[in-house]
């Protein structure tokens, strides 16, 4: 067992007290029995997450829309879960799925698991979507440092020269600066363009 299904399966076993299904959940094998759980009425958040997470963890797309639903839930853990299982799944949805919830500025309270999973997908969507994110939250009083953070650290990460002038604007932002500083150190010489 990898540690983020040990970390999960601890937590979730906290979540189910003494619920006879989570002993069921977690030791089966049958991908078919999982699946089952994953659509069954009535089913706890805890047992659609310990399935979704079996599920995507191992390539079974039949995972990925309640992975996408616990990707943007307001729990940090369920979002880190959901993001290591979808970065797993291999699904082509995935990095659309996570652009938009990325930028969905009525949901940026719960962007950052989006955010790290977009630079760890290193998909199409990620410079722009991330872009786009930074840019709002270069404005003044912004609430969420930790967003704009994870945005020109994963813009540093994917080395993209289309990220230069957002990147340039958060060095005014003393929170943002040092970071800022670094990521564009790893861009590509001005004039090389692309990516590295």
């Amino acid at each position: 067992m990898d540690e983020a299904l040990r970390s999960l399966t601890e937590r979730v076993r906290a979540e189910a007290g003494a619920s006879p299904g989570y002993e069921r959940l977690a030791a089966t094998e049958d991908p078919e029995v999982l699946a089952a759980a994953l659509t069954e009425p009535g089913q706890p958040l805890w047992a659609r997450e310990l399935v979704a997470f079996r599920l995507g963890s191992a390539g079974d797309r039949r995972a990925f829309e309640a992975l996408v639903l616990l990707l943007n839930h307001r729990d940090p853990e369920r979002c880190a879960s959901a993001a290591r299982a979808l970065a797993r799944l291999g699904d082509a949805r995935t990095a659309r799925a996570a652009a938009a919830l990325a930028t969905n500025e009525l949901r940026v309270a719960y962007a950052l698991q989006p955010i790290r999973l977009l630079v760890e997908l290193r998909a199409p969507e990620a410079v722009p979507a991330l872009i786009t994110v930074l840019r709002r939250r270069l404005l003044p009083h912004d609430p969420y440092r930790r967003v704009a953070l994870a945005c020109v650290e994963g813009l540093g990460t994917l080395g993209d020269a289309r990220a230069r002038p957002v990147l340039t604007e958060a060095l005014a932002h003393p929170a943002l600066a040092q970071a800022a500083v670094s990521a564009l150190g790893r861009l590509p010489e001005e004039g090389a363009g692309g990516t590295r």
